[in-house]
Order: structure tokens, then C-alpha cells, then sequence
């Protein structure tokens, strides 16, 4: 549960705005998106892969520089 102590005299929009960071954080709502539908383990590796991949030459690229 998410717990925002609010202070006296403390704006709503302001606690709203905490809860909703903390929210995020949690990963939520992007853990339900992932398993509204089934991802196969290979595609799954295969994207970390080129995700990997992928870092690896921003990562040259800004050595290089």
C-alpha cells in the first residue's frame, strides 16, 4: 500500500503528484500491460539481445566522440 504523509497546510495537487511518482515506481501498470498478452521466452531474449546490443553502440559511438 502507498502511503504519502501530507504536512499541514500542504497543496492536494502536490500530494497527488507524490502519490502518483511513487505509483510509477511500483511498475504497476507496466507489469499489467506485459501480461495482457504472452510473449514467447525467445522473442523475449531476442529483444534484450538487440536492446543489448543496441547500448553497446551508443556507448561506442559516445567514446568515439
Amino acid at each position: 500500500m502507498i502511503v504519502v504523509p501530507i504536512k499541514e497546510g500542504e497543496n492536494i495537487e502536490r500530494a497527488l503528484k507524490k502519490f502518483k511518482r511513487k505509483f510509477e515506481k511500483t511498475g504497476v501498470v507496466k507489469e499489467l500491460r506485459e501480461r495482457q498478452k504472452f510473449t514467447k521466452p525467445s522473442v523475449i531474449a531476442r529483444e534484450r539481445k538487440l536492446k543489448a546490443i543496441y547500448v553497446q553502440h551508443l556507448r561506442q559511438q559516445a567514446m568515439d566522440n
